[in-house]
């Protein structure tokens, strides 16, 4: 799908030099990024790096100024894939609130469909890249006497309009990148938007950072007469903690305009005649010499379906980095789907985790498809010579082949860690497949950990792709007081797995209780048994309780050097943060994973009231989109409020988004070793578009008014291609018949 999208605005780039822009324009029409014939990698860049629209040209012939009409020779033929031409861009503003760890992004702008006619109308299609687990909250579309909205809905609310639903309305085309299409735009139109989503901080040496893509091409400024337009950037910062925070870097150059005890707000306001080429980025850093944490309290508002108490425990690390003695133990997956890039990657991380340990730590690897493989039966010191041979070792036997066996390397590590002297030991778990004995797993697991009681290894956990259950590592990470992270795409496994290794191998504080936690009438903890506190993160807990906690909590752990320490917390009101809104995110990916493990239908209940209540997505609520004819769009108030009845009798106006969630694992695309990649492609029918294209070329390679032709034009200057399609407008060969079907046939 990716390749798929480049090709189709690399397309559309092309097709816009159609366009007319009149004698006195500015600038030239849009044109390739130089280098790309030559570099096929400079194609990334196509891939949006900002919220941005795109006209759907399936029809060539309907590509003009809608406000200046030229003379364009008919085009014969259809774009198939269609054509997506980037829409001129006319104003731009976001507002970003940073509460705890979580961001909340909100971009307004304003598109407007300036490559079709004015008689004439295309689908747009909004692509929303997101940073760090962005997850999308909501859309709302202004376009001429219509709007539209996203919502929230429960799956029995759908069943009628899955058969309604045609065509491509919306998910994601990769990770972190929201898709939604508008149907019948006419030229010449604005489309106004907003989107929101939320988005985590990173979290580095003592330092909260964010990164928001905000990143524009030049081609969507509009030609012209260029007038200065306001670009503008709004952001809160609420740490949640009643110390001083201080700002170190930003993108753009913010003013700061408010400073509390924890808090700051800034605002960047410029006018430009250029849209912004940088992502935004800014970080804060919560400075502490020792380990140190807060509790923050607050009541449910009144329309809240659980009225217990919400809490939030904070524990930072501070700058204590004397982390436990490391006894580590990789299973990395071989089985043949992850032939090529995701096994070289996988073995690349493993190998720069094995450099970063010292000669006291000690390591081994299991390499596992159906059958295990092991580096060595016991734990091997991180010595030189050692790291080398296993490196080389890896390099020998990690070759992708066979079937996915989970059960078999994780019982083979932890008997190999049952030895170890380290009060915490690590297990690290890396696949892309999904087997059908993964509630076993947990519950072997689960009893094991139980008989070994705290020494038990932790179990960190990597998925990769979207065929693994990632549900089913989740709660292994849990039960096994470990990390969970997962890469989607190829290209980020290496980074986000050794990211993984660092943050679950520096522990510094085991064997954590809340003392206060026993006091409580009732209490509901996310996570849950508590994990370690690590160097490179701070350890969040979060959830609901009756009853009263103490002016001071008290958290107790074990150092790195073995010794007891009480860390005090005192207990405080959150102001100006919605925690259930904050930890909602958290809390649905927790139950739902429990819900699958137990398969309890109570759970899937409950998730899907916190879904609605929040507006964050889950596995059992579907988002469709509302159209609202001549009228505001509703997504903030009314929306959320909507009966059952009133959808249904909306049907003929809803579109179901499909494909927002990440599901449970595949187990049949497992078990015939399917390769890694996120989203399914339609192999057979692309193949087949590209045979129709090239019997066209061969056949009628010298017939000027097919598509193929056009983007051979796109290469020729104005004059050339002017000269060039009036001819053969004039000469419209006997020809074109044929190529007309053979380009065409079943396109439309």
């Amino acid at each position: 799908m990716e390749d798929e999208f480049k090709n189709s605005v690399e397309s559309g780039l092309k097709l816009a030099k159609r366009i007319y822009h009149g004698k006195d324009r500015f600038v030239s029409p849009p044109r390739p990024v130089a280098g790309m014939d030559k570099d096929p990698a400079s194609r990334k860049t196509y891939l949006p790096t900002a919220p941005m629209v795109y006209a759907v040209i399936g029809d060539p012939a309907i590509v003009d100024n809608p406000d200046v009409p030229s003379y364009q020779p008919h085009v014969h033929g259809r774009c198939d894939p269609p054509a997506l031409i980037p829409l001129q861009m006319n104003e731009i503003a976001m507002e970003v609130e940073c509460d705890l760890d979580t961001a909340f992004v909100s971009v307004r702008g304003s598109w407007r469909v300036h490559c079709v006619m004015g008689s004439k109308s295309c689908d747009c299609r909004l692509m929303v890249p997101m940073g760090e687990q962005g997850s999308i909250l909501g859309v709302e579309i202004e376009v001429a006497r219509r709007s539209y909205s996203t919502q929230l809905t429960q799956m029995e609310e759908i069943q009628d309009m899955e058969k309604a639903t045609k065509g491509e309305n919306g998910g994601f085309l990769k990770p972190q990148m929201f898709s939604l299409t508008v149907p019948k735009v006419d030229g010449g139109s604005n489309l106004s938007i907003k989107v929101s989503w939320l988005q985590q901080l990173l979290y580095t040496n003592g330092q909260f950072s964010l990164s928001v893509p905000f990143d524009f091409p030049e081609y969507i400024t509009p030609p012209g007469k260029r007038f200065p337009t306001k670009e503008k950037i709004q952001l809160n910062v609420n740490s949640g903690l009643a110390i001083e925070v201080t700002c170190n870097t930003a993108s753009h150059p913010l003013k700061e305009k408010r400073r509390q005890m924890g808090k700051m707000g800034f605002l960047y306001e410029a006018d430009v005649l250029t849209w912004s080429t940088t992502d935004f980025r800014f970080s804060y850093t919560v400075s502490a010499n020792d380990i140190f944490g807060c509790l923050l309290l607050q009541s449910p508002s009144v329309h809240d379906f659980d009225q217990r108490e919400i809490f939030c425990m904070y524990l930072f690390p501070g700058q204590n980095k004397q982390v436990f003695r490391k006894d580590v133990v990789f299973l990395v997956d071989i089985s043949g789907s992850m032939r090529g890039k995701p096994l070289e990657n996988a073995r690349n991380a493993i190998a720069k985790a094995l450099s970063k340990l010292s000669p006291k730590d000690s390591f081994s690897i299991i390499a596992f498809n159906e059958e295990t493989s092991a580096f060595s039966s016991s734990m091997e010191f991180a010595t030189e010579e050692v790291i080398e041979r296993a490196t080389q070792w890896m390099s020998e036997n990690c070759v992708a082949g066979g079937g996915t066996n989970i059960l078999a390397p994780l019982n083979e590590a932890m008997e190999i860690l049952a030895n170890a002297c380290n009060s915490t030991t690590n297990i690290f778990l890396i696949t892309d497949g999904s087997v059908e004995d993964e509630r076993n797993i947990c519950n072997i697991v689960r009893t094991h950990m139980k008989s070994i009681g705290s020494t038990c290894p932790r179990i960190s956990t990597f998925g990769i792709g979207s065929y693994c259950n990632h549900y089913f590592l989740r709660m292994l990470a849990l039960i096994g007081r470990g990390y969970y992270d997962a890469a989607y795409d190829e290209d980020s496994i290496e980074t986000r797995l050794q990211r993984l290794f660092t943050i679950a191998s520096s522990s510094i504080l085991a064997h954590i209780t809340i003392e206060s936690f026993d006091d409580l009438d009732d209490f509901e903890v996310y996570p849950f048994p508590l994990p370690d506190l690590s160097s490179e993160c701070p350890l969040i807990l979060s959830g609901r309780y009756r009853g009263n906690f103490p002016e001071t909590v008290k958290a107790k752990g074990i150092l790195a050097d073995m010794r007891s320490t009480v860390i005090d917390m005192k207990v405080q009101k959150a102001k100006d943060i919605s925690l259930d809104k904050v930890f909602a995110r958290r809390w649905i990916d927790v139950l739902t994973s429990q819900a699958w493990f137990s398969e309890s239908k109570q759970l899937e209940e409950k998730i899907v009231k916190m879904s609605l209540q929040a507006g964050v997505t889950s596995e059992y609520t579907p988002v469709v989109l509302l159209q609202n004819d001549n009228q505001k769009p509703v997504f903030e108030t009314e929306a959320k409020r909507k009966s059952s009845e009133n959808i249904q009798s909306n049907v003929g106006r809803i579109a179901l988004l499909r494909g927002l969630g990440i599901g449970f694992g595949n187990v049949t695309a497992t078990m015939e070793n399917a390769p890694v990649g996120f989203g399914n492609e339609n192999l057979a029918e692309t193949n087949e578009v590209y045979v129709k294209a090239k019997r066209c070329c061969s056949k009628l390679g010298y017939c000027c008014c097919c598509p193929c032709c056009i983007s051979a034009c796109s290469r020729m200057n104005d004059q050339c291609v002017l000269v060039l399609t009036q001819l053969c407008a004039a000469l419209s060969c006997l020809g074109c018949a044929g190529c007309i079907d053979l380009c065409c046939n079943d396109s439309d």
